[in-house]
């Protein structure tokens, strides 16, 4: 590894200093293949790139007269470089996908891609396996099956999976604790194992059918299905004929949902990429055992001069870095070093990948499809920009900021009696809400009076913008708002405005947006600082706009006091006690009856516990009484 830097250059951009820069460290440098990393006079990470042969992929930006505009201004910034050398062109390419969707950096193809694909796991870490929901890392025994391309296509066709298999969905510790069947088996989408309605045997055919149809095999399986209820029929036991008829629907409601369905697939993505005014779309299908699992939109940043290739290939790296890719995956555009994707792919998945473009066939239709599906959502894209802009420059005029906002910060707090406190910061712009820069902030104040709300804003607006103010003076990131929204009255906007001036940032206009009279939308009335408040037309677009905002915040906001709330809720008094495990908590609440009783209890009861020794007793006595 080798690592050059100088600093003795002066920060301001200068495309003949790059150069130099970079020309000076071009003799430093082997023919290995590797990622280099170029930064500029601040630190700051402007770009990763990979190289075959590192000498001769960098000394292109010592000669910038035939490279475009935008590497060019990239070129002027750089100050420094990191360089790492590894073993093979493959290893360089997997290190420089981690690394751009690890560090963001300014001008490489960045795929807006925050949210994990859910799955289906069909659990193999217990006698009575579950059929449910998954998603986040696979840590848990057992067949996962997707990717899906939304919760709702997840959801949906689970529903249905319950229908037509009724396996238990509970946990464990639900399951083992029953000694009645729950409403799921009432409505038919559990056999209830938990209270022995149905034998082991019984349950694992169930079991090796869900398999079988979410591999593909539900052609057979229907045809079993469909004899069986006949023979059931014929045999005048008309429940269970009924019960198969229930289940063949279920299975024929899930293919319904598939609008295209193409055997021969297997497990495939189809991916295309349309391009137009500078945007971008791709397109994602996902096939799984030739059904379709859902289609996903991205758009990614930073494409400028980039050709549609060039950026296809770029988003594959990135997209496939946390995500196991299929056997094939399908693409629009002839990909440059197409051979060598796959191949970095193939070494993450563990198993053979292929990257074509089809010509002919029906494969190059489904290619066509998912490209027309690109071309829409593109235009959707642009069209609810343009709304989202027009919305914004009505803004400006009605608060008169005298530009259009490129984002606006909007803050909420939420609550109960004082406790659990937690504040909500959302964050819209041109091309709508930004999830990615939502942001919450557990209030930490132990000094606050309970339900001081003005004293838990000046907290979160004080953590905000100090922070802001270390990592970012110059403003230079794109992460500072061009306009705050909150939701109270004048005293929130003074008291804000209080915090604002103390870090001097009081050139952001602040708006307070208090609801009106008996919480009656439509009556709300805005406070500016220098500006009487004021009241807009109830049909005023703007105003509407101004309300969804504030009640985008006051969802997220709720949403994490929820969470918090729930997450202290499941913690027990014992927990935090060193030496007591899972086994030794059960003792004690076995013994006591609850972790209340434990905390009363004397040292001499609690050396009586089978499992607890007299040191440990005593750690267990000293935690409910310190002052001993």
């Amino acid at each position: 590894m080798k690592n050059k830097k100088e600093n003795t250059y002066p920060i301001t951009p200068s495309l003949k200093r790059g150069t130099k820069i970079i020309a000076g460290i071009v003799k430093t440098l082997s023919s290995s293949p590797g990622v280099y990393r170029m930064i500029d006079g601040g630190g700051n990470l402007l770009y990763v790139g990979k190289a075959k042969n590192l000498k001769r992929r960098v000394a292109n930006y010592s000669r910038p007269a035939k490279l475009a505009v935008r590497i060019k201004r990239m070129i002027a910034a750089t100050r420094s470089m990191e360089i790492v050398e590894t073993h093979t062109e493959v290893d360089a390419l997997l290190l420089e996908s981690n690394l751009i969707k690890k560090l963001k950096p300014r001008y490489n193809v960045m795929l807006r891609d925050d949210k994990s694909f859910p799955h289906i796991l069909l659990t193999s870490n217990n006698d009575w396996p579950q059929l449910i929901k998954h998603r986040g890392r696979r840590t848990n025994e057992g067949e996962y099956f997707g990717p899906f391309a939304s919760v709702g296509a997840v959801n949906k066709t689970l529903a249905a999976l319950q229908r037509a298999f009724p396996l238990r969905n509970c946990s464990d510790n639900m399951f083992t604790n029953r000694n009645r069947p729950c409403l799921q088996f009432q409505i038919k989408r559990c056999a209830a194992p938990c209270v022995d309605l149905i034998s082991s045997k019984d349950y694992h055919t169930i079991v090796g059918e869900a398999r079988d149809f979410l591999t593909g095999k539900n052609r057979n399986l229907q045809k079993g299905f469909l004899a069986r209820m006949e023979t059931a029929a014929a045999n005048m036991d008309y429940e269970t004929a009924a019960i198969f008829r229930d289940r063949i629907r279920a299975l024929t409601q899930i293919q319904a949902h598939q609008d295209v369905n193409v055997q021969s697939l297997g497990n495939t993505d189809i991916i295309a990429v349309f391009g137009t005014k500078g945007l971008v779309c791709i397109q994602v299908f996902f096939f799984r055992n030739g059904q379709n699992f859902g289609n996903r939109s991205y758009f990614p940043a930073r494409v400028s001069g980039l050709t549609l290739p060039q950026v296809l290939a770029a988003f594959l790296g990135q997209f496939y870095t946390d995500k196991i890719p299929p056997q094939v995956i399908l693409v629009n555009e002839v990909l440059p070093e197409s051979s060598l994707i796959a191949e970095a792919l193939t070494k993450n998945a563990n198993h053979k990948v292929k990257i074509n473009k089809p010509s002919r066939g029906p494969k190059h239709v489904l290619v066509k499809q998912v490209f027309a599906n690109a071309k829409e959502a593109l235009a959707r894209r642009m069209a609810e920009s343009s709304t989202q802009r027009l919305l914004l420059e009505s803004l400006a005029d009605t608060l008169k900021l005298g530009s259009l906002p490129e984002r606006v910060e909007i803050y909420d707090n939420s609550h109960i009696s004082g406790t659990k406190a937690v504040g909500g910061m959302v964050v819209a712009g041109p091309d709508g809400l930004l999830k990615q820069a939502y942001r919450k902030f557990n209030i930490k104040n132990k000094n606050l009076v309970p339900g001081d709300d003005y004293g838990m804003m000046r907290e979160v607006f004080t953590r905000r913008f100090h922070r802001a103010l270390q990592e970012d003076p110059d403003r230079e990131s794109g992460n500072w708002p061009d306009l705050i929204l909150i939701d109270g009255g004048q005293g929130h906007l003074t008291t804000v405005g209080k915090v604002m001036s103390e870090l001097a940032v009081g050139d952001i206009p602040v708006v307070a947006i208090a609801k009106g009279p008996e919480r009656d939308a439509g009556r709300e009335r805005f406070f500016m600082e220098g500006r009487r408040s004021f009241m807009l037309k109830p049909d005023d677009p703007v105003l509407y706009f101004l309300q969804r905002l504030r009640d985008e915040a006051h969802r997220f906001a709720v949403g994490s006091h929820r969470a918090r709330r729930k997450k202290v809720i499941g913690k027990s008094l014992l927990d935090g006690i060193p030496g007591v495990g899972a086994k030794r908590k059960q003792a004690l609440l076995y013994h006591f009856g609850s972790a209340r009783g434990v905390g009363d209890a004397g040292l001499a009861d609690l050396e009586t516990v089978d499992g607890i020794s007299i040191p440990l007793a005593k750690k267990v006595y000293d935690h409910f009484h310190p002052e001993n």
